[in-house]
């Protein structure tokens, strides 16, 4: 157990609300398998004798979704040609609050669970009385083991309309989740996203390190917020709001993600999920304060990261000619001979994150490969993403053409670009896990990705540790938000003390021989890259031929899993699937082959005229 978790001991009565993007598909549905998993753990957590209040966001988006649909199938073809009036917030809500709580009561009805609805307002906390009632009413549905199921009236409150008015004493379902928390003297507070935690930053951007405890004094003015939610009215902003305001009057809370397995159960473990808010977490960990000259020093677009960027490109530029290369060159018969050339995979549509760079990597490396390309980076980088764009265009000769490369502007072109599988042969999005998921779950174009960086280093008995500290400290220091940064250590059962435990005491997990751990990486891993710190040749040799990943190192810290390290000139991304191209994707990965077959007016006729010599020509050069 995580030592800053170590209250879960005493929890009890626990409130966990789930928001909009967790409840809905992107396309507006409700996400029934999503809800499914997350009522299995309320309904485990319920039997262990937890005492669980449940918040939910979603009939609004659940409404409106409906009504769309009733109004386009009732609607002529002159009538879907006008323009469409947005559909009214309480009418969307009355509607998809009965869908939701019916869905709500299918679910935990077939976990053998009672649950039961209550629909609230800003105006009734304003009223004494009903908040006694509240606390009398949800006390007597806990005794009956009974799941009370929150949500905001939207249909009758005098809000002036749902996600537009945020005044009041609670303004969305974060702060009502926070107000109940209070109110019903819960023991703690389950905040579900669709991210894992509170970031320093945009989650999209790989500078951007996960809080794993809020401290208000540290972060309060050093975290830079990205988008609000994608259909509710709050986003992270509101959610560490309404956090603050619980965790400073009593009740720790923890923001998690709504997507991972078993979250909820692994909060109450005391396992070190997502971003804790606690009262005394000040005098947990130490306070430094970010002066303006740090953060603007740490802002700068750094000269030496420029000049490794401009050398990257030219590696591309000075080496040989990818496309036409002969690979194979066979003579079937006489006269007919057989070549395997390399050639552009096509079309590229490549989604990447708040990183200027990536564009001029991902550009150069299309240029060098004979691609069509189109991009849409992060909206964080906009600006700088258009003006490197301009610049890469304005560079390339007449007649490669300027369209060669296009630069989406906004996300809502995605989705159409999705579907063009007749003229987009390859979708390579740089992200995170739930990025990659999304679009591989929306196309039917080849997907090249890769799922979370969880990479292993196994500290094997036989390892030289002043080695393996220097290798340990590398591969979790040297840029922890990097994708091939270490996020396991696994040390072997018989380094029980010594200088490693003490450097990376939370990291580590002990295993008893190399099996394990090789088992371990299997089942936690996602096959990215993995190391093993060992002097026994034989070992190193069984771990590196056992392991199932893209990349296997021994002796070597995860960090050197670049395509830029491993001599490709640049990376479009690290691909952990086996088909096509696996780890570093440079060049070579985004070129196919085709065959090229000359001969002189040879036909087969049964093959009984011709007699096939198979002959290697390159062998025989």
């Amino acid at each position: 157990m995580d030592p800053t978790r170590a209250f879960v001991k005493n929890v009890k009565r626990v409130v966990v609300k789930v928001g909009t993007a967790v409840v809905t598909r992107d396309d507006g549905r409700l996400a029934v398998g999503r809800l499914g998993a997350i009522f299995e753990q309320l309904e485990k957590l319920n039997s262990r004798g937890f005492e669980i209040i449940l918040v939910t966001s979603g009939a609004v988006g659940a409404g409106r979704q409906r009504l769309k649909y009733r109004k386009m199938i009732n609607s002529s073809f002159a009538d879907l040609q006008k323009p469409q009036v947005e559909l009214d917030g309480k009418a969307c809500a009355a509607v998809g609050q009965n869908g939701l709580m019916a869905l709500y009561d299918t679910l935990f009805s077939q976990l053998d669970v009672t649950s039961s609805q209550l629909l609230v307002t800003d105006n009734d906390f304003k009223n004494a009385d009903f908040r006694v009632q509240l606390c009398q009413t949800v006390d007597s549905l806990l005794d009956l083991r009974s799941i009370p199921i929150f949500n905001e009236n939207d249909a009758i409150s005098t809000r002036r309309a749902p996600y537009e008015d945020s005044s009041g004493i609670f303004w969305d379902n974060d702060s009502l989740a926070a107000l109940l928390a209070m109110e019903l003297k819960a023991d703690l507070l389950v905040l579900l996203s669709d991210v894992d935690g509170l970031y320093s930053g945009p989650p999209s951007d790989p500078r951007s390190k996960l809080i794993h405890t809020y401290v208000k004094q540290k972060h309060q003015k050093a975290i830079s917020f990205g988008d609000k939610s994608r259909m509710g009215r709050g986003g992270m902003d509101a959610k560490v709001k309404a956090a603050s305001n619980a965790a400073y009057s009593g009740t720790p809370v923890v923001i998690a993600s709504g997507y991972a397995a078993n979250n909820i159960i692994k909060v109450l473990n005391g396992e070190r999920v997502g971003t804790l808010f606690h009262k005394d977490a000040h005098m947990w960990i130490p306070v430094t304060e970010i002066g303006p000259h740090e953060m603007a020093g740490s802002a700068r677009y750094d000269e030496a990261l420029i000049r490794a960027l401009a050398e990257s490109v030219r590696k591309l530029a000075e080496m040989e000619e990818p496309i036409g290369h002969v690979l194979k060159r066979t003579e079937l018969a006489e006269g007919l001979i057989l070549e395997k050339k390399t050639c552009p995979l096509g079309v590229l549509l490549i989604v990447f994150e708040s990183r200027p760079d990536a564009l001029v990597q991902i550009a150069s490396l299309a240029i060098r490969s004979g691609n069509g390309l189109l991009l849409k980076g992060g909206k964080e980088a906009k600006r700088s993403n258009a003006i490197l764009h301009k610049v890469i265009t304005s560079a390339l000769p007449e007649n490669v053409g300027t369209k060669l490369i296009g630069l989406l502007t906004s996300r809502e072109e995605i989705p159409d670009l999705l579907k063009l599988d007749d003229v987009i042969d390859l979708v390579i999005p740089r992200g995170s896990n739930k990025l990659v998921s999304q679009i591989k779950s929306s196309t039917k174009i080849p997907v090249l990705g890769h799922s979370d960086g969880i990479c292993h280093v196994y500290v094997d008995k036989a390892a030289n540790l002043e080695m393996a500290k220097k290798i340990v400290l590398d591969a979790k220091t040297d840029y922890p938000a990097a994708c091939n940064a270490m996020e396991t250590l696994l040390v072997h059962k018989d380094l029980t003390s010594g200088g490693l435990q003490e450097l990376v005491k939370e990291l580590e997990q002990e295993v008893k021989d190399v099996d394990e751990a090789i088992d371990h990486i299997h089942s936690y891993g996602s096959s990215h890259t993995e190391c093993i710190v060992t002097d026994d040749h034989d070992v190193a040799e069984h771990f590196l031929s056992r392991v199932d990943s893209a990349a296997v190192f021994h002796n070597a810290s995860t960090r050197f899993c670049d395509g830029a390290r491993f001599g490709l000139g640049a990376e479009v991304g690290i691909s952990t699937s086996k088909i096509h191209a696996r780890g570093p994707v440079g060049v070579e990965g985004l070129l196919t082959t085709r065959w090229v077959l000359r001969g002189k007016g040879q036909v087969v006729e049964g093959d009984k005229g011709v007699i096939y010599t198979h002959k290697d020509l390159l062998k025989a050069v």
